[in-house]
């Protein structure tokens, strides 16, 4: 076995001083016998190996989409019972103002007054998901669809004016 020793002489070269050389004859071989893939079981083996990271990669999304998905139902679940809850709190809240009204007119107009005020509600709100609506509709995305038909009439007049 050789000891190599790199030293510095102060100008930045390196030398080789304290170096032991034995005999070839002593000296480790590489020997090539040792199997070499071909560009054909290389191509194989990284078309597997990246096969193989897909799957697992797919694998993973799955469980994780599961995993999202539960929590999402959890969660719309825990809403649908707060709105219940709630609509139950405005029902009283409403009761409430029926009857502080009462203190002052008979209960039938407090209430009447009352159901008045959430008819108007109502129909402002249906009003205002009306016109939502109307925007929505159709159900197309027009606006990418025309920079499409722009973007292919670009092309094509490029490729005529070549």
């Amino acid at each position: 076995m050789s000891i190599v020793r790199q030293q510095h002489d102060g100008d930045g070269q390196a030398g080789t001083t304290g170096a032991h050389r034995h005999d070839a004859a002593s000296a480790p071989e590489f020997r090539a016998e040792r199997h070499e893939a071909g560009t054909g079981e290389l191509i194989r083996q990284a078309t597997q190996q990246v096969s193989d990271l897909m799957r697992a990669e797919m694998r993973l999304a799955v469980a994780e989409l599961k995993d999202k998905g539960r929590h999402a139902g959890t969660g719309a679940g825990l809403f649908g019972g707060a709105a219940l809850v709630a609509l139950y709190g405005v029902a009283v809240l409403l009761a409430a103002a029926v009857a502080a009204i009462a203190l002052a007119l008979p209960v039938w107009a407090a209430a009447l007054i009352i159901g008045v005020f959430l008819l108007v509600v109502a129909g402002v709100l249906a009003l205002m998901g009306r016109a939502q609506t109307r925007r929505a509709a159709p159900p197309k995305p027009e606006k990418a669809m025309d920079e499409a038909k722009q973007t292919v009439s670009e092309l094509k007049e490029r490729a005529t004016h070549r």
